[in-house]
C-alpha cells in the first residue's frame, strides 16, 4: 500500500515545516517536514543551510516510502487505508512499534490497540507532552474511522 493524500496531509500537519536545522524533542537534529536524514542516508546535522518549503516536501517525499515499506513488511494482516495512513504516520514519527504491529497482526481486539496507542511512545526526553498526546490520539482516530 501508499500513503494516500489524506495521509501524506495529516503526517505534514504533525510534524510542521522548519527551513533550518533544529533539535527535535528527542535532540535530534531535524530540518523540512520532521526529517532527520537526507535521501542517501546523510543525517541533518545543525550546521545545514536552509531549506525551502518545495524542498521540504521533496525531502518528506523521498524518505516517506521508508516507512510505508515498513509498514507494508511488518503488518501481515489486511488493512484499510485509513489504518495504513495511521501506521504510516506513527512510524514516521517514532520509527515503528514490533508491539503496535503484534497487536495488529494478532488482530487484538481495538479497545487494545487504541490504550497502546494513546499511552505509548508520548514522552521525549523523558517527558511527556502534549504534541504527541494529541498525534497520538489523531493517529488511533484514523486507524478507527471508517
Amino acid at each position: 500500500m501508499k500513503t494516500s493524500q489524506k495521509g501524506i496531509q495529516f503526517i505534514l500537519l504533525f510534524e510542521g515545516f522548519n527551513s533550518k536545522p533544529y533539535l527535535d524533542s528527542a535532540g535530534i537534529p531535524t530540518i523540512g517536514y520532521g526529517n532527520t536524514y537526507y535521501p542517501g542516508g546523510k543525517k541533518v546535522t545543525m550546521n545545514d543551510s536552509a531549506i525551502s518549503r518545495e524542498r521540504g516536501v521533496e525531502l518528506f517525499s523521498s524518505v516517506l516510502p521508508t516507512y510505508e515499506k515498513i509498514v507494508n513488511n511488518k503488518i501481515k494482516v489486511a488493512l484499510t487505508q485509513n489504518q495504513f495512513d495511521a501506521l504510516v504516520s506513527h512510524t514516521y514519527n517514532t520509527g515503528g512499534s514490533d508491539t503496535l504491529f503484534s497487536l495488529i497482526n494478532k488482530k487484538a481486539d481495538s479497545g487494545a490497540i487504541r490504550k497502546w496507542f494513546t499511552e505509548k511512545y508520548i514522552t521525549a526526553g523523558g517527558k511527556v507532552l502534549n504534541g504527541l498526546i494529541r498525534r497520538r490520539k489523531a493517529e488511533a482516530d484514523l486507524f478507527f474511522s471508517k
